[in-house]
């Protein structure tokens, strides 16, 4: 489906995010024993495991949606609309802003629980892929909004057509029907002459004989 629509935007991520991981993991791992004897090796595995996952991690902004591809072994693909997105937040934590990292938060209408729906860690220039997704959200509206108003106004044409018709319809019943009143209303014809002439000479024939 994405290759029907345009793609705006496609996000970069900061490769200091296998650090910003990498530097998480050592400070946990540093907190216990166990954990600081295994340093060398959860290094190795952080940053090899990071660089992975970073690799596999996409987010394309079309025309409509918001496309986030992530996962090594199991690959997840979630398709955002953009007219569901209610709210786009942008955060930094204090270890992030060592890094000069922001994570992206997306939230949409009607999602099962709250918090984000999506998040997005490390995108490069996180500020410009925000107001991209933000900008094309309000255009999408907006062409989906002038839409529907062509298609109102289309029907509303019909409407007034199919009322015109029923109009002159109904002119035409009642001009048929104030001419059929007339004929009722005219009086009958009277009796000719030469009826009554008729009517009166055996009368006549009679008596003189």
């Amino acid at each position: 489906m994405m290759s029907s629509e345009t793609i705006l935007n496609t996000a970069q991520f900061d490769p200091k995010v296998k650090q910003y991981w990498l530097t998480i993991w050592l400070l946990v791992a540093s907190i216990t024993l166990f954990g600081i004897a295994l340093l060398p090796i959860v290094a190795v595995l952080v940053w090899w495991l990071g660089g992975r996952i970073l690799a596999a991690m996409s987010a394309t902004l079309s025309e409509k949606k918001l496309v986030v591809k992530r996962g090594i072994w199991v690959r997840e693909e979630k398709s955002i609309p953009l007219d569901k997105i209610t709210d786009v937040a942008m955060t930094q934590g204090p270890l992030m802003r060592v890094f000069g990292l922001h994570r992206l938060s997306f939230e949409t209408a009607g999602q099962s629980g709250p918090g984000a729906l999506v998040s997005l860690l490390g995108v490069v220039d996180a500020h410009h892929f925000r107001e991209a997704i933000l900008t094309q959200k309000e255009r999408a509206a907006t062409q989906q909004g002038e839409h529907h108003h062509g298609q109102s106004a289309a029907q509303g044409g019909t409407n007034q057509d199919n009322q015109a018709l029923m109009q002159r319809l109904v002119d035409a019943v009642e001009r048929i029907d104030a001419r059929l009143a007339r004929l009722e209303q005219e009086p009958k014809a009277t009796p000719t002459a030469s009826s009554e002439t008729s009517s009166g000479t055996p009368s006549e024939t009679s008596s003189e004989t």
